[in-house]
């Protein structure tokens, strides 16, 4: 059976509530097509699945798949540590967003708790 999604699903649940009273979770999922037989003949209910899209249905998007799907690795937090000896390392995230190329000079700026970066301009380091 087909996973069912959106008005038919509402239509389904809705239903099997009225012919079966207090019908059990796995009972709706797999009535509603969200079940799967395994290779050694098991079957396996995805009532987690249904649920979202029973969500959906009502129209709230929980989007889990889709999120999950458009991840990937770590996110950047723009924070550096000085290493043992005593230099600060900016891993290649950050150079990249920033525009850094290989060879570009900065000036450090000390700040009340920041530390600013100010790139040389290499026409005035020349003068």
């Amino acid at each position: 059976m087909e996973e069912l999604t959106g008005k038919d699903l509402l239509k389904k649940v809705k239903e099997l509530q009225q012919t079966v009273p207090n019908p059990a979770r796995r009972e709706l999922a797999r009535l509603c097509g969200y079940s799967k037989t395994t290779k050694k003949g098991e079957e396996r209910i995805n009532v987690t699945k249904f649920y979202e899209a029973l969500l959906e249905a009502k129209g709230l998007n929980v989007g889990s798949e889709e999120q999950s799907k458009k991840r990937r690795g770590r996110e950047a937090t723009f924070k550096v540590v000085v290493q043992k000896n005593g230099q600060i390392l900016i891993g290649s995230t950050y150079a990249k967003s920033m525009g850094l190329e290989p060879g570009d000079e900065f000036n450090i700026k000390l700040g009340y708790k920041h530390i600013h970066l100010v790139k040389c301009d290499s026409k005035a380091d020349e003068e």
